[in-house]
């Protein structure tokens, strides 16, 4: 079933999943309100919702605090919300949903009680075989309180934790049974645990501030509450924290030619000041530009980005080209990447609403703008009409990504092909739709450059999927 959810393009391009923290202070410190601030630091992987779980680890073992709703960090955690979290071990959580709903049920971390105590788990990604699970799950007595992959997760774990000798045991025996997409980060009474796919789609990081140890999805988190990085948890890798330290289970791992990143992370959804696996997304974008320049070069008088993820780009093709870096839009600080609620139809002003031309800037000049995607083409048509409108001479597209001819399956909201602007049109025709006077896309070939030559997924834009693809769209298929 088509996710009835799917975003793409309201606004600015694409969507990620979600955002996870968690922290175990060996102290015994209080760890809510470093995890607010990270999760501040994560806003950018989703506005839907957030929700942090703690727990004490002297205290009784069975007891969690919690709190998640709608909304951005600091709309959620108002009032006393923050200091009625009391715990030195806690996970966090910030959502955009691209399978269930986006509803407060579907809000994470998910707590579970169970016989062996007390579960709190955080996940970004998606699984493909989770329609199974979930089926397998309830025909055996599971009763589920949401649409999420998360809460299959959370059921396994509880259950392989009853056959198993420790928590991490029963983490480990669960991703044997996953297909597709996770970074989770699980609290149980007195371990903090971190898991990654083992193709890696989506990063997790360890950090270190005095005696805490600290996992999140970007390393941007780590610098905004004040700890040092680590090192990334590898693909496949299983840590688990406890006061004795870090242990790794590095036997799910696959061979590093089989890693697939989404490429994405680069690209768009990561902060710019993040590194991912050892490359600095910043320098990704700044390289994207650079061979723009190189390979699809242009006579113009100005280079601009469109905000945010087009800007790192836009530098690149400026310093390769020797064509002056300026701004050409004003971006309003106040909307975030979800201002559009999924079933408002009024998308004509929703690019006004978030920028504006500074027309100064662009007048009688032939100007190069660099875009990281074009998925339907809506919001390119009105970015390229802006600048005319401003007075641009020439108004030249150059996207940081090549062009998208299938959907993703792995927690992006890429949708089916039909909805693809590139699907079965030529560069030229999209040129035309748009309005541009060129148009150009970033080479297939320039990826693993872009990357120091990591393992990526390029499965959106060959169709090339680093494992099986489900025979049908299941994203937001428990709606049905």
């Amino acid at each position: 079933m088509q996710n009835n959810h799917l975003k793409s393009d309201e606004l600015m391009g694409i969507h990620e999943e979600c955002g996870v923290m968690g922290i175990y202070d060996f102290d015994g410190n209080n760890v809510a309100g470093s995890i607010y601030y990270g999760l501040f630091a994560l806003q950018h992987r989703g506005q839907e919702s957030c929700g942090i779980a703690v727990s004490d680890t002297e205290g009784p073992k069975g007891k969690v605090d919690s709190y998640k709703d709608m909304g951005l960090v600091n709309e959620v955690f108002v009032g006393d919300a923050l200091e009625k979290l009391s715990g030195n071990i806690g996970v966090g959580h910030v959502r955009y949903s691209t399978a269930g709903a986006s509803t407060r049920e579907n809000a994470q971390p998910l707590v579970l009680n169970y016989v062996k105590g007390t579960l709190a788990l955080a996940h970004n990604g998606n699984l493909i075989n989770a329609n199974e699970l979930r089926d397998e799950l309830s025909r055996t007595g599971a009763i589920f309180q949401t649409t999420i992959d998360s809460e299959t997760i959370a059921y396994i774990i509880a259950r392989e934790r009853l056959l198993s000798s420790t928590v991490e045991e029963a983490v480990g025996r669960t991703t044997e049974r996953l297909k597709g997409a996770y970074s989770l980060v699980v609290m149980s009474p007195r371990k903090l645990i971190g898991a990654r796919d083992p193709f890696g789609f989506k990063p997790l990081c360890i950090g270190k501030r005095d005696n805490a140890y600290i996992l999140t999805s970007e390393s941007c988190a780590l610098d905004t509450i004040g700890a040092e990085f680590v090192r990334d948890v590898l693909p496949g890798e299983i840590v688990t924290i406890t006061e004795e330290g870090i242990q790794s289970d590095t036997s799910h791992c696959l061979p590093k030619e089989r890693e697939a990143r989404c490429i994405f992370e680069y690209i768009y959804f990561a902060r710019p000041d993040s590194y991912i696996d050892g490359v600095s997304v910043f320098e990704s974008r700044i390289k994207a530009g650079r061979f723009l320049a190189k390979d699809s070069a242009v006579e113009a008088d100005l280079v601009v980005g469109v905000p945010e993820s087009g800007n790192a780009a836009a530098l690149g093709y400026s310093l390769e080209s020797g064509i002056p870096y300026g701004t050409a839009f004003v971006k309003n600080g106040y909307v975030g990447r979800t201002f559009i609620k999924p079933k408002q139809s009024s998308r004509e002003s929703s690019v006004r609403v978030k920028l504006n031309v500074l027309r100064e800037a662009v007048k009688g000049k032939r100007v190069i703008m660099i875009d990281d995607s074009i998925v339907r083409g809506t919001t390119s048509d009105r970015i390229v009409g802006m600048l005319k409108e401003a007075g641009a001479k020439e108004v030249h597209v150059r996207i940081s990504s090549p062009p998208f001819l299938w959907p993703c399956y792995f927690g992006t909201d890429i949708p089916v092909r039909e909805q693809l602007i590139a699907y079965n049109r030529s560069v030229e025709d999209i040129q035309k739709i748009i309005g541009a006077d060129s148009l150009a896309y970033l080479s297939i070939d320039r990826l693993e450059e872009m990357v120091d030559g990591l393992g990526i997924c390029k499965g959106c834009f060959t169709g090339t999927y680093p494992m099986e693809p489900p025979k049908e769209d299941i994203r937001g298929s428990y709606e049905e």
